[in-house]
């Protein structure tokens, strides 16, 4: 049985737009914000913790209203005892989403795609693979990609998310789901070919 060989080519130099890949970073507030926001917004309300009514117990007054020396107590479910309710405690409905404006988005991604630039982490190589995971950690070892890897792609077709799928430092992404998060934490960004010009298509429209 033929051996199967892993193909990463660039048929041709691809030059990256410079309206997307070198523009002005006067500042990091804005990449700081959208770093800040695509965490609040993938952070789940699973917190949650009962209140008074909802703890179990302390329906037996702990002891009787006088005569004994102590404080008045009529339940051991008090929020001030241990074992009691939690006062304004996580409910698990709580709203942590912050928002951006499309605007903002797209020009902290065109800053964080410069920055990444800038830092000669980004290449433009074409994966093809019949679905082994094998051939995407030689594709990985031929290029010298280490440690995290964003692996940017037109479209995910399932070759590609079997092979990559098992990569624990190796994330596959449509070109269109790009976020501030992801490029400023890969160490190194392979775009495929196709994905340049959408890319360049999504990124250079300028919302009024």
């Amino acid at each position: 049985m033929a051996e199967t060989t892993v193909k990463a080519t660039a048929p041709k130099p691809v030059s990256l737009p410079k309206e997307i890949f070198a523009v002005e970073v006067p500042n990091h507030e804005l990449l700081k914000l959208a770093y800040d926001s695509f965490l609040a917004n993938s952070r789940l309300a699973t917190a949650t913790t009962k209140q008074r009514g909802e703890v179990s117990g302390g329906g037996k007054k702990p002891w009787a209203q006088k005569g004994t020396g102590r404080a008045r107590f009529g339940s051991s479910r008090n929020p001030i005892w241990r074992g009691g309710g939690i006062v304004f405690g996580p409910r698990g409905n709580e709203n942590y989403t912050k928002r951006m404006t499309t605007k903002s988005k797209r020009v902290a991604l065109r800053q964080a795609l410069t920055l990444a630039n800038t830092e000669k982490k980004i290449v433009v190589l074409d994966f093809k693979t019949t679905g082994k995971t094998s051939e995407a950690i030689k594709f990985m070892s031929d290029n010298k990609l280490e440690r995290k890897v964003l692996l940017v792609v037109d479209e995910k077709t399932p070759q590609l998310i079997r092979a990559t799928n098992n990569i624990q430092n190796l994330l596959l992404i449509r070109a269109t789901y790009l976020s501030v998060y992801h490029i400023l934490n890969a160490d190194h960004i392979v775009l495929s070919v196709a994905s340049v010009p959408i890319i360049k298509t999504w990124l250079a429209k300028e919302e009024k």
